[in-house]
């Protein structure tokens, strides 16, 4: 998130903003309710959520937006899939597109069909999707009557996991890396056991570091925001990044601050490329840094004026 030429950074309290999303809204409904409980407009999601789907929404506020690329993107999904009925959109929100009349598949196919998607497995975006195909997002495109070809995609199913199952509808878990459609898994897994199937019912409870404990509705935090106190609700940047953290003493600090590299000695034992938050004594977040070649330090972010 830009500013202009001339224009001030908003100098308030940075973090991290966790929203326990609820159904029928948008992510952007979530980030203009968090701009004026907040008072800025420098708020941005990590992770977008569909209007259908609940949970854990984080929100980077004011110059924690700097950090959204060095958070860890994987997930944490519950999920109830219903077999037998395949939809446009691929969930409960679309129109019915076609119908399996036969008996549908006892639990332990669906288990052994669940299993075959963990690990690295090809993904197409759907059509109902925000990525984009020249310049256009695909939904623009599906809301029109068109459908384009799509490359597939590789994403990691870190596991999937059968919670309950009482047919047609299945719970299912799934723990998964960024970029992963679980309205894309509710259609394959359907079409796996010949039957169909479409997303009935999302919830995310884990996005990165940020868990739905630390989750709170748009109306405690509406609450907190008129008895001034939303900023209380902040996660801390160290924190919200999710790295290990290395407390830097005047001189580093100085140097980071202005780009500069630093020694790790023996701060550090991971190999090349390993990522750190640099926090000064009180523990607020000034940069993160990436080990380089010969044990130096380098500086891939630095939140100046910070601590």
């Amino acid at each position: 998130m830009g500013r202009r030429r001339g224009q001030r950074e908003d100098p308030g309290p940075i973090g991290f903003l966790v929203v326990d999303k609820p159904s029928g809204v948008t992510s952007h409904d979530m980030v203009d309710a968090a701009r004026r409980w907040l008072g800025t407009r420098a708020v941005g999601h990590l992770g977008t959520l569909d209007p259908l789907a609940t949970g854990v929404l984080p929100l980077a506020v004011r110059r924690a937006t700097k950090l959204a690329s060095f958070v860890d993107g994987s997930k944490t999904y519950w999920s109830r899939i219903r077999l037998g009925v395949e939809t446009d959109t691929l969930d409960a929100d679309g129109e019915e597109v076609s119908r399996y009349e036969g008996a549908l598949p006892d639990e332990t196919a669906v288990a052994e069909a669940l299993s075959s998607f963990e690990g690295d497995i090809e993904q197409v975006p759907p059509m109902y999707s925000a990525v984009k195909q020249g310049g256009v997002p695909l939904y623009k495109l599906a809301r029109r009557g068109e459908e384009v070809e799509r490359e597939p995609r590789t994403i990691h199913i870190e596991s999937i996991r059968l919670i309950r199952y009482a047919a047609p509808d299945l719970e299912v878990e799934v723990q998964c890396s960024p970029g992963t459609y679980v309205r894309v898994l509710a259609q394959d897994l359907g079409r796996a056991l010949g039957c169909g199937g479409h997303l009935a019912d999302l919830r995310r409870t884990q996005n990165g570091p940020f868990t739905i404990e630390m989750a709170a509705t748009p109306e405690v935090l509406q609450e907190a925001a008129e008895n001034g106190k939303i900023e209380e609700r902040l996660v801390a940047p160290a924190e919200g990044v999710g790295l290990p953290q290395l407390p830097l003493d005047t001189e580093q600090l100085r140097r980071v601050i202005h780009g500069g590299e630093i020694r790790s000695g023996a701060l550090v034992r991971d190999p090349v490329g390993g990522r750190y938050a640099a926090v000064d004594r009180a523990g607020d977040l000034i940069a993160i840094l990436e080990l380089g070649p010969a044990g130096m330090l380098h500086p891939l972010r630095v939140l100046r004026g910070a601590g």
